[in-house]
C-alpha cells in the first residue's frame, strides 16, 4: 500500500476566489509546484479532493472543474510536478451524498483505486472540513493559514477535533511531513 498526502484546492493549493465559475481566474500559490514536486520525489501520492458544489448549484460545469484542473496540471508541468489524481465533490451541500467533505467518500475512493494506506497518510486543507475528513478515516490532518486557514483557527480552536499540525502554507506543510517521516 502506498502513503499519501491528500490536499484541498481553493485556499490550500490555489488562491481561494469563491466559486471558480472561469477557468481564468485560477491562481495556483507561487509554491504549489515545490511542494508537490517533494511529494513525487518522496514517492507517496499527491492527490487533489476538493468539493465544487458550484456545478450541482448550476454556476457551472464539469467541463469549466476540467479546466481548471487543466491549468493547474500545466503549472505543476512547469516544476516537474504532478498530481497522481484529482477526485471532486459536484454535489450541492443538501444532495446527501458520501463524497462532501466532511464525508470521507473521495479519500475512500482513493483507497480503492491508488492502494493507499490512509493511515499513514496526510490530509493538508485550509478548513475543519478537511481535518474532519482526515479524522474520519485515521488518516493525519494538517490546516495551513492560507485561504480560510488562519479564521478556521481562530473560529474552532476550542472544538473538539483539531488539526495535528498547522503549516504556514502548503510547501510548509509537506517539508514539515517529509521531515517528520525521516526522522
Amino acid at each position: 500500500m502506498h502513503k499519501a498526502i491528500f490536499m484541498d484546492r481553493d485556499g490550500t493549493v490555489s488562491e481561494e476566489v469563491g466559486y471558480m465559475y472561469h477557468a481564468g481566474l485560477y491562481k495556483p500559490f507561487p509554491w504549489t509546484g515545490e511542494a508537490i514536486r517533494l511529494i513525487n520525489e518522496s514517492g507517496r501520492k499527491a492527490v487533489l479532493v476538493t468539493n465544487q458544489s458550484g456545478v450541482g448549484r448550476g454556476y457551472f460545469s464539469d467541463a469549466t472543474v476540467a479546466e481548471v484542473h487543466g491549468a493547474l496540471n500545466a503549472e505543476l508541468a512547469r516544476w516537474n510536478a504532478h498530481l497522481d489524481a484529482i477526485y471532486y465533490c459536484p454535489h450541492a451541500p443538501d444532495a446527501g451524498c458520501d463524497c462532501r467533505k466532511p464525508n470521507p467518500g473521495m479519500l475512500m475512493k482513493a483507497r480503492e483505486e491508488l492502494d493507499i494506506d490512509l493511515g499513514n497518510s496526510h490530509m493538508i486543507g485550509d478548513r475543519y472540513l478537511d481535518i474532519l475528513m482526515a479524522h474520519a478515516v485515521g488518516a493525519r490532518s494538517v490546516l495551513v493559514l492560507t485561504g480560510e486557514g488562519a479564521v478556521e483557527l481562530e473560529n474552532r480552536k476550542l472544538e473538539d477535533i483539531q488539526p495535528d499540525l498547522v503549516a504556514e502554507n502548503l510547501l510548509s506543510a509537506v517539508q514539515a511531513i517529509l521531515n517528520e517521516s525521516a526522522e
